[in-house]
């Protein structure tokens, strides 16, 4: 064990975080609804196949393999699942509730009682280990037909939809939930809008255009959540959910660093901007004019996004990104949602995602420096292969090599001054892969026995990992 040289806050919500679409399973079972994930199917070409205009949002068992449809059964094994995050001794958990579930269509007047009842035993079997849920209301599993019937967030309806959903949801888990956040990593839009807004754009001329109505819809519906929360539950929080990663200049060179500067504003900051600031940047105007973007707003929109702003900025943390302004297809480097160009200074991944600690580290820095408001690390870990050995035991010290570092530069911002709420380790949990539909990239402290192909028992084993995260709760970060 390592000791370290800082303290963690008291109170600090160590956990982890999973995702209602990649663990649940029962796709068809509780009067759930069909959603974006359950036509998603396996493999690395899932994202290409779902992106491709025109796609029909329908399943097709001939040609494809749907892994998000059984998941891990976390439907039917959350008690035993969530024994072993109290045995790890998870102070909070961030999970997601599946809007399907308790909107079906997404536009119904009365939700789904059944729906509603299940996460109600998820959050007291949570809450009877003395673990706080954290709740995303939205994560990458939007009602198909709120897709397929309304054209997904381009549609204004949807935020009148989103408004009644979280307003439930609010109403029914407000003795329950005290953490909330709105949209998973809002600002990976732009890149990927099917996945965040629910549509695919029909030529590339237009993806800008409509990616960032869609998310002026989305900021909207996240402030009015917020005046929803702050109103029905007294003592809630509620956050926005960022992708951050520094943006570095692969050189010194004056035009690369610039339009390294430039990427950073308009990926990390302009979502974070309207969230927290309550109120578009300054840099967006001249972004919008030379792109050819106009947003449609309606009569008080913009006093609505300044009057209620989050309370908090949770983010995923994966890798940095190293940029320049010319670069060749050869140079492109693999990561989340975005890419930049290869790092020499930085090793990656078996899925070729960089890694680096210290970007961590700055990255706390400059979204407090930004924002002075609370932040909280949701979503990091290692997507890696696992073997399991002739004795059952797993030993993935690969995973506990990142994350102790990734600990580390979290405990560094801390003692930097940087006001840290919590770290809930991605993927707790051994669950499929939202970019590849694999099972076999795995990030989680327990594995669970299902491969790419679908066969497995879904036992649940615990990795090396496992007692070591426990150990590092116990000491409050201490015990690395």
């Amino acid at each position: 064990m390592n000791k370290t040289t800082y303290q963690f806050p008291e109170g600090f919500l160590w956990g982890g975080a999973t995702a209602a679409n990649q663990l649940e399973g029962a796709y068809l079972e509780g009067g759930k609804g069909m959603n974006l994930a359950d036509v998603m199917p396996g493999g690395k070409v899932r994202l290409k196949v779902i992106s491709t205009p025109g796609f029909n949002f329908e399943i097709d068992k001939e040609k494809y393999t749907y892994p998000n449809h059984e998941g891990i059964d976390f439907y039917h094994r959350y008690k035993e699942d969530i024994a072993l995050f109290a045995e790890m001794g998870f102070k909070a958990y961030r999970m997601s509730i599946a809007w399907s579930r308790i909107f079906p269509n997404g536009n119904e007047l009365v939700p789904n009682e059944e729906g509603l009842a299940f996460y109600d035993k998820v959050f007291d079997e949570c809450l009877k280990h003395n673990m706080e849920p954290v709740v995303t209301i939205s994560h990458y599993e939007m009602p198909l037909y709120l897709i397929k019937e309304y054209g997904g967030w381009r549609n204004r309806e949807v935020v009148t939809f989103f408004e009644r959903y979280a307003t439930t949801l609010f109403n029914r888990y407000k003795n329950k939930v005290k953490y909330w956040l709105t949209f998973n990593e809002i600002n990976g839009a732009v890149f990927h809008p099917i996945s965040s807004l629910g549509f695919s754009p029909d030529t590339e001329d237009v993806r800008l255009q409509e990616s960032f109505q869609g998310l002026h819809h989305q900021f909207v519906a996240s402030s009015l959540a917020v005046k929803a929360c702050h109103e029905i539950i007294s003592e809630g929080k509620i956050g926005c959910m960022l992708i951050c990663a520094p943006v570095y200049s692969i050189d010194s060179k004056p035009e690369n660093i610039l339009y390294a500067f430039q990427e950073e504003q308009i990926f990390n900051y302009l979502c974070g901007d309207v969230q927290v600031r309550g109120e578009y940047p300054a840099f967006s105007k001249r972004f919008f004019k030379e792109n050819g973007i106009t947003i449609q707003m309606e009569n008080g929109d913009l006093e609505t996004i300044k009057q209620y702003p989050v309370d908090f900025i949770s983010f995923s943390y994966y890798m940095s990104r190293t940029e320049k302004k010319e670069k060749t297809a050869e140079e492109k480097a693999a990561g989340n949602i975005f890419s930049g160009v290869k790092n020499p200074f930085l090793e990656a991944s078996d899925w070729g995602w960089e890694i680096d600690p210290i970007g961590l580290r700055i990255a706390l820095n400059q979204l407090y420096d930004r924002y002075r408001v609370p932040l909280f690390v949701v979503e990091n870990g290692l997507g890696a292969y696992d073997n399991v050995e002739e004795d059952g035991s797993i030993n993935d010290d690969y995973r506990i090599d990142y994350l102790r570092k990734h600990i580390e530069a979290m405990g560094e911002a801390v003692e930097d001054g940087v006001d840290l709420m919590g770290y809930t380790s991605w993927g707790c949990i051994d669950l499929v892969s939202a970019s590849t539909g694999e099972m076999s990239k795995r990030y989680g402290f327990i594995y669970v026995d299902k491969q790419d192909d679908g066969s497995g028992t879904l036992e649940r084993k615990k990795k090396k990992s496992f007692y070591w995260y426990k150990n590092v709760i116990a000491s409050n970060g201490q015990n690395l």
